[in-house]
């Protein structure tokens, strides 16, 4: 669909658009969309770090809590010696 596109009728939509939007908008539209993926990128990072502490805590010898000593157990132990 696009592969008979070449480099005039891309001048000429260039061309068009400026002429629709102005260089200003289209400068403030530029710099709206480059926030948008910087924020973007960054909520992805954030999220990914997010992800490798939640994994971290589920690993042997993490910060969950340990279970084979409870303060319940701990005379039902004292009452099998």
């Amino acid at each position: 669909m696009f592969s008979n596109i070449g480099p005039l009728e891309l001048t000429l939509i260039l061309v068009i658009v400026l002429a629709i939007f102005g260089t200003k908008r289209l400068r403030t539209l530029g710099s709206d969309l480059g926030s948008a993926v910087k924020g973007f990128r960054s909520a992805m990072s954030d999220a990914d770090k997010e992800t490798e502490k939640l994994d971290d805590k589920s690993k042997p010898g993490g910060r969950d809590a340990d279970f084979d000593n409870t303060p319940i157990d701990e005379p039902a132990r004292e009452e099998r010696k």
